[in-house]
């Protein structure tokens, strides 16, 4: 497969012609862009999130598993990636494994079990 579109232009261009085609929800374009840039920027959490939720609606679950898991790693409260990564897991059919993430998610975004939201004024 040729890859020359996908692969051309800056670090700057290739972001946000992966967000492009996310946002038009092209899903496997966006990752087959980000999948390069993110091993041009490991560092860098943005392009490796949206890589992971480009697999994660592509159903390449696998995939977004590993980026999550990475993602988790470089940053543990990194709240987004450790929802992203319970829902991947579940759909995994990994549920046990999946609350784990799920319950550190709800805590890291300020929901507890048991708490309610305050009644509407």
């Amino acid at each position: 497969m040729d890859t020359t579109y996908y692969d051309h232009g800056t670090a700057a261009e290739r972001w946000e012609r992966g967000r492009m085609f996310f946002e038009a929800k092209d899903y496997a374009a966006a990752a087959r862009v980000l999948g390069g840039l993110v091993e041009e920027v490991p560092e860098q959490t943005g392009p490796r999130l949206l890589l992971a939720r480009s697999y994660y609606h592509s159903a390449q679950l696998s995939r977004a598993e590993a980026e999550l898991r990475t993602l988790v790693e470089i940053d543990p409260v990194e709240h987004y990636a450790r929802l992203m990564l319970g829902r991947t897991l579940q759909r995994l059919g990994r549920p046990e494994e999946a609350a784990s993430h799920l319950r550190i998610a709800s805590a890291l975004g300020g929901e507890f079990e048991g708490a309610r939201p305050a009644p509407p004024r």
